[in-house]
C-alpha cells in the first residue's frame, strides 16, 4: 500500500541482526519447572544443573577382554602365570594375588592389586596358566574411576536442550528424573476470509491454508504447548475476542498476515486496542514484514504491561507462505528457545561452495533456497518468489546472502541448513 503521508520519510529499515537481537531482549526466560522422567524428557529445556551423584566409571574398569595382571611380575622373565580367577564385567573382583593373572572381560572390574590389563590377542591360555606375550606399561588397557565423570562435576548445564545423548549421560549418572522449563504455551490463529482448509471446497478467490500446517508442524517440533484457534473471521469484534481468549492462558500469540493497513486487516487495530504493537520492515528477502508487541491479560493494569504475568507476547508474520516458514526459521524459533531458557539459539552456519552464479544482488538481506549437490556444493532454486513453497521442501536451507552481493560459481557462501534452523 502507498505511504498515507508522502512527505513523511519511511522509517529505515531494520537489519536482520538488529530485529533478532531487539526480540532476544524482549525474551525474559520462563522461571517455572517441573520434574518429568528422564525417559520422558527429550527436546525439554533443563531448569537446573544436572550435577554426577557419582564417578563414571564407578570403579576401575578393563577397557579390552583379556587378563588382568601385576606389571612387577612380568618384569623378571615370568610369562606363565597361573589364572586365580575370572572376572565378568557386573561381578565383583578380588584382589589380585601376586603371581598370578585374572581372566577378565570389558567393563568388568579391574581386581585391587592388579595394574594393568594384556589384551587377549597378546597371550595363550595354557590350562590353568596363561602365557603373557607382551610385557604391558602400568595402566594400560585400564579405564580409570572417573575418567569420564567425575563426582559431583555438571555434566548438563541449565539452558541445555535435552537430545537422546543427553539423556544417556543423564542415565548414565543414575538420573531417574530431570528438573525442566514447562512447556512455551503458543496461541496460532490465522485470519482471512479467503482462507479455506483442505478437505473443504475451494471457492473462487480462496486459497488452502498451508501456513495452518507449517506454523503448527514448527511450533510442535520445539515442543511448544499449542493451541490453535484455526481460521478467525474478517472483523475487528472476532480478532479481538480471539486475542484476549489467547492472552489469558499463553505466553505467545503467532498469527501469519493481516498486519496491513487495509480495510480487512484487522489484526494490527486488534492488537493496537488489545495491548501494543511494533509493526518492522526489516532488511531481508523473503519476508520483510514483521510485527511484535504484547497483548494485555484480563483484569491486569496498564502499569502491570511490562510484565510477564500482565501481558502475552504477539508475533505476526507475513502471508506468503514461504515469508512466514523463513522468518519464523529466523526470528520465531530463537525467540522461543530463549523463553525456554536455552541460552545459544544461533543455529550454525556452514561454509559451502556456490554452484551456480548469481548476477544481481539485492538491496536487502536475501535467504536464498538451495539444496547441497553430489559434489559438496550447492544448486539454487530457480525460482525464489516468496510464494512457491516447493522451494522450501526441495531445498537443503538459505544462503544467507549480503545486501547487494552478487554471487560466483566457485564462492564460498554462509549456508543455514535447515537441520540446524527445524532442531
Amino acid at each position: 500500500m502507498s505511504n498515507p503521508n508522502p512527505t513523511a520519510p519511511r522509517a529505515p529499515m531494520l537489519s536482520t541482526a538488529e530485529a533478532l537481537a531487539t526480540l532476544l531482549a524482549a525474551a525474559t526466560p520462563l522461571t517455572d519447572t517441573e520434574s518429568v522422567a528422564t525417559l520422558d524428557a527429550l527436546g525439554r529445556v533443563l531448569g537446573a544443573d544436572v550435577e554426577s551423584p557419582l564417578d563414571v566409571p564407578p570403579m576401575d574398569t578393563s577397557a579390552m577382554d583379556g587378563y588382568a595382571v601385576r606389571v612387577a611380575d612380568l618384569l623378571h622373565g615370568e610369562r606363565r602365570l597361573p589364572v586365580s580367577q575370572r572376572i565378568p564385567a557386573g561381578h565383583p573382583a578380588a584382589p589380585l594375588a601376586a603371581g598370578t593373572a585374572a581372566r577378565i572381560f570389558t567393563g568388568a572390574t579391574v581386581p585391587p592389586g592388579a595394574d594393568a590389563v594384556v589384551m587377549q590377542e597378546q597371550t595363550e591360555a595354557n590350562g590353568d596358566a596363561v602365557d603373557i606375550l607382551h610385557t604391558p606399561k602400568a595402566g594400560e588397557w585400564i579405564t580409570a574411576q572417573g575418567a569420564d565423570i567425575r563426582r559431583g562435576s555438571v555434566i548438563l548445564p541449565v539452558g541445555t536442550r535435552l537430545t537422546p545423548q543427553a539423556l544417556g549421560l543423564a542415565a548414565s549418572v543414575g538420573c531417574a528424573r530431570l528438573a525442566v522449563t514447562r512447556r512455551t504455551k503458543v496461541a496460532v490463529f490465522f485470519t482471512g476470509d479467503e482462507l479455506t482448509m483442505p478437505g473443504e471446497p475451494l471457492k473462487p478467490g480462496a486459497i488452502y491454508n498451508s501456513n495452518r500446517f507449517t506454523l503448527r508442524g514448527l511450533l510442535e517440533r520445539l515442543g511448544c504447548d499449542v493451541t490453535d484457534y484455526g481460521i478467525v473471521p474478517d472483523s475487528l469484534a472476532a480478532t479481538r475476542d480471539t486475542l484476549r481468549a489467547a492472552a489469558r492462558e499463553h505466553d505467545v500469540i503467532l498469527t501469519s498476515g493481516g498486519v496491513s493497513v487495509g480495510d480487512e486487516d484487522h489484526v494490527k487495530p486488534a492488537v493496537e486496542a488489545e495491548g501494543r504493537l511494533a509493526l518492522w520492515q526489516i532488511a531481508m528477502k523473503p519476508g520483510k514484514p514483521l510485527a511484535f508487541g504484547a497483548v494485555r491479560r484480563d483484569g491486569e493494569r496498564d502499569d502491570d504491561r511490562d510484565s510477564a504475568r500482565g501481558e502475552a507476547h504477539f508475533i505476526g508474520l507475513p502471508g506468503n507462505p514461504v515469508s512466514s516458514f523463513v522468518t519464523f526459521l529466523l526470528f520465531v524459533r530463537p525467540f522461543l528457545l530463549r523463553l525456554s531458557g536455552v541460552r545459544d539459539v544461533a543455529p550454525r552456519a556452514l561454509s559451502l561452495r556456490a554452484d551456480f552464479e548469481q548476477s544481481k544482488g539485492d538491496r536487502r538481506n536475501e535467504f536464498l533456497r538451495a539444496r547441497i549437490n553430489a559434489a559438496g556444493g550447492l544448486d539454487l532454486f530457480p525460482n525464489q518468489s516468496s510464494a512457491v513453497l516447493t522451494s522450501t521442501v526441495w531445498g537443503d536451507g538459505l544462503i544467507d546472502n549480503p545486501p547487494q552481493h552478487v554471487i560466483s560459481a566457485g564462492e564460498t557462501v554462509r549456508f543455514l541448513p535447515f537441520s540446524e534452523l527445524l532442531a
